[in-house]
């Protein structure tokens, strides 16, 4: 029995390729995940380890706040304490180290890389008068306020030159810097596409802290001194509270952490993909393994005859598809490390780089893939083999096909619609509950095994309605609708895999259309000032930006927006210090309790959500620990409905401000006299000295920012589902190839009786044609089901959601349907029109 299955694997090489280029590609997909993230990984740890090889023990500020929720004080990091731990026992030396957001501007004035990974920090002499961590190419380090060095990666990218001067700017206000060195470092964030500049001690502790104070000690350990001995020895001479002690391979082991946590969401959204592409491909291989045993009856029925049993029978259609497994696991493994190199390549040409790092191909990803691509097709082969040795042997050598009975039908249409009544219950009730995302899940995956039971029940009414336009090809149009039903379950089969990928698509793009919709109209909504002021980087803006700002005489109403943490009743809050002033001209809060009167003193405003929380109203007075320790107390004045601009606790900044050691603003709003024009904006670019580190956003650059989340999700997604659509055309023209296969004699038959060879052709084509909208109608709408469901979910926590369907969107992807069925039927289309007649009509 196990030659009989290799010789069938051969015999039927050709009509196995497809359910081997399926297969394949879900392997792919996912041994391609498992490389580039391991590779994206393993490189970055390593980069990110390299940063601590002369940090034995740091000394950082922080630690957890009072049991009482009230912040702690962070205790500076000085000079006494940099000087006390460097003259420690088992210290061979201390490093003063501070560090924050630094924005390089390119020649043509724009900010260089991402605004995130673009940081600036101390350049710290040792005795030699150099720093190791930071040995220069060209030139010498910086020394003086008006001086910096930069990495030779932004350097080189940038076309800077040492004696340049270059445009910098850290909390706001442009500073102009002459570049006195270009140095080499092995910092991941420059590796993998950031940049670091680097000022003398003094300077970098002006802008990123306070004279005198640094934000980190690194203590190097002396020969024969263990981190841990080093650590106790370091925990002796802290501040009482606000400064904790770690060592190297802590923070190494931390930071190494976080790098894996952050690769496993990316991980989980590919093989998430991979997986629906080879959900999509057990359709293909379901529907091959089928069509084969059909074809093979009276040869499976001889083998009865002669001795074999029903056990036999099945295990010789499984050996068959862990052949075809097999031979497409590895494949799909090989083009999986092909596509892993390749993404990586792709990251070097789009410049998000990353570390430099080997490929990563570990004993797991190889076991993974081979186990994927097997353990799919043996199970997805599994019930045709089954089936196939419940045909009894004389019925088979008369070629009386087992149809399905009356009884299996009825079962199946009545499992088919338990399934669709539950799953369609379970996402209604879903979209009542506050937390009903667990329960739509589910109900979600049992509308689709519910309506794909019921496909062959579906596909006739359905196919049906395109009878009218069918006719209008004569009688190739009338054979096609005939083809297309007379087998309901293998057509279903093969538009199902298709019906997936749209309902998926159509989905995401229904929710994402309808979430971009509300934020827009919240946007609109809430905000009357005509420019929304920040850092690229989000990091607090100076105090100097908001005042000139107001400043410009375009400039009519402006307000900062300032955060302060502060322990408010029971729990830690952040307050939101605003231009008491002028906040009601820049904003437009719908109030449902109170109102915004004029904010100074102790009134303050706070959002609904959080007031519901506390249970809070109009006129409830506030016990507030401000950041610096002081108390006080707020008065409630009204009650908002928050949204993602503006939210928490308001208040005037006259009120906030004293309580700030360093007062630095999250944003500034706006208005000026003739709206958002491009010469308002040009003035404010203006005043603000061109700032290549400051956005200056209108309305819709605010709405387009919030919702950019849900574009770049819905784009990957449109491209990852494309295999999708891959394979679900890869399942049309297996399904039609050795459909024509299976009817070559009928084929025969009518070219006999007068049907052309582009009669033959049309007839295929309109077939596929046919069967792939099908799926396109299922697939949509079940999409725009989901999307409705989705976006009651959503629309508990945005207010301003509402419903949009993207007509246009939803034609192209019937478009693309369509689209699907033509190509697919290319080939089998051909092949059919090219069957000699006699020998087809002579055929078995």
């Amino acid at each position: 029995m196990f030659r009989t299955a290799l010789r069938n694997v051969l015999a039927h090489k050709a009509r196995l390729l497809m359910t081997v280029l399926a297969v394949m590609l879900g392997v792919a997909f996912v041994s391609g995940t498992l490389v580039f993230t391991s590779t994206l990984s393993d490189a970055t740890q390593a980069a990110s380890r390299k940063g601590f090889d002369n940090v034995d023990v740091a000394i950082q500020r922080g630690g957890s706040d009072h049991a009482d929720g009230a912040p702690r004080p962070r205790s500076p990091l000085d000079q006494k304490l940099l000087d006390a731990a460097a003259h420690l026992p088992g210290a061979a030396s201390a490093t003063g180290t501070v560090s924050g957001f630094t924005a390089i501007a390119d020649k043509s004035g724009k900010l260089i890389g991402d605004g995130f990974s673009t940081s600036g920090s101390n350049y710290f002499p040792g005795k030699d008068g150099s720093d190791a961590r930071y040995p220069m190419r060209d030139g010498a380090a910086p020394k003086g306020p008006d001086q910096f060095a930069l990495d030779a990666r932004t350097a080189d990218r940038a076309g800077y030159k040492v004696g340049d001067t270059v445009r910098i700017s850290v909390d706001g206000p442009v500073r102009e810097q002459k570049l006195t060195g270009i140095f080499t470092t092995d910092d991941g964030a420059v590796g993998a596409g950031g940049s670091l500049a680097l000022f003398d001690t003094a300077t970098a502790q002006k802008l990123f802290a306070a004279p005198g104070e640094f934000s980190e000690i690194d203590i190097k350990a002396a020969p024969g001194t263990s981190q841990t001995a080093l650590k106790a020895a370091v925990e002796k001479i802290l501040p009482k509270e606000g400064a904790t002690a770690t060592t190297g391979t802590e923070l190494a082991d931390e930071q190494a952490k976080f790098i894996a946590q952050s690769m496993d969401g990316m991980k989980t959204g590919l093989l998430a993909f991979a997986g629906i592409a080879l959900f999509v491909g057990v359709f293909i291989i379901a529907n091959t393994f089928t069509m084969l045993v059909a074809q093979r009856t009276k040869e499976l029925a001889l083998l009865r005859a002669v001795g074999a049993s029903r056990r036999q029978v099945t295990r010789s259609v499984l050996t068959e598809a862990f052949v075809v497994g097999a031979v497409a696991a590895v494949t799909g493994l090989l083009a999986g490390i092909g596509i892993g190199a390749g993404l990586r390549a792709l990251m070097g040409v789009t410049g998000a780089r990353m570390p430099d790092g080997p490929l990563v191909v570990s004993p797991a990803t190889i076991l993974i893939s081979l186990l994927v691509g097997i353990v799919v097709t043996v199970l997805a082969a599994w019930l045709p083999g089954r089936r196939a040795a419940k045909i009894p042997p004389v019925a088979a050598m008369n070629s009386v096909h087992a149809t399905a009975t009356t009884k299996s039908l009825v079962v199946r249409n009545t499992i088919g619609a338990l399934f669709a009544g539950a799953g369609t219950a379970a996402v209604l009730v879903a979209t009542g509950m506050s937390d009903g995302k667990a329960l739509m899940f589910t109900g979600g995956a049992l509308l689709m095994i519910g309506v794909f039971v019921l496909a062959p029940l579906l596909s006739r009414p359905l196919i049906a309605a395109a009878a009218p336009v069918l006719r209008l090809f004569g009688i190739s149009g009338t054979l096609a609708r005939q083809n297309a039903v007379r087998n309901p379950r293998r057509t279903a089969a093969t538009a199902s895999a298709l019906m997936i990928g749209l309902t998926l698509i159509t989905g995401m793009t229904v929710t994402a259309g309808s979430v971009q919709k509300g934020i827009d109209k919240m946007a609109t909504d809430a905000l009357k000032a005509d420019y929304v002021v920040s850092m690229a980087s989000r990091t607090p803006l100076s105090p100097d930006v908001a005042k000139k700002l107001a400043s410009v005489g375009e400039v009519t109403a402006s307000s900062p927006l300032r955060n302060s943490p502060s322990r408010v009743g029971t729990g830690t809050q952040y307050l939101t210090g605003v231009n008491g002033k002028d906040f009601g001209k820049l904003t437009q809060l719908d109030f449902t309790e109170g109102s915004l009167g004029t904010l100074a003193g102790d009134r303050a405003v706070v959002d609904d959500t959080l007031a519901k929380e506390q249970g809070w109203h109009p006129g409830s007075r506030l016990p507030v620990t401000f950041e610096d320790g002081k108390k006080g107390t707020l008065t409630i004045g009204g009650i908002y409905q928050g949204n993602q601009v503006i939210r928490g606790i308001i208040l005037d900044n006259g009120t906030l401000a004293p309580h700030q050691k360093h007062a630095t603003d999250m944003q500034v709003l706006v208005k000026t006299a003739h709206g958002a024009t491009a010469e308002a904006k040009d003035s404010l670019v203006k005043a603000l000295g061109k700032n290549p580190a400051i956005t200056i956003a209108d309305k819709k650059d605010v709405s387009d920012g919030i919702a950019k989340m849900f574009t770049l999700m819905l784009n990957m997604l449109y491209g990852l589902l494309a295999m999708a659509v891959i394979v679900a055309v890869l399942g049309v023209i297996n399904t039609l190839a050795m459909s024509v296969f299976e009817r070559s004699q009928e084929i025969g038959m009518l070219r006999a009786i007068g049907l052309d060879r582009r009669g033959i052709k049309r007839m295929v084509r309109l077939e596929s044609l046919v069967i792939s909208l099908f799926g396109g109608v299922l697939g949509i709408g079940l999409g725009v089901f989901f999307g409705w469901a989705a976006g009651e979910v959503v629309s508990g926590s945005l207010p301003t959601y509402e419903l949009v369907l993207p007509w246009g969107r939803m034609a192209v992807f019937l478009a693309v349907s369509a689209l699907v069925g033509v190509l697919a039927a290319l080939w089998p289309a051909r092949r059919a029109a090219k069957l000699n007649m006699l020998q087809a009509i002579k055929a078995e």
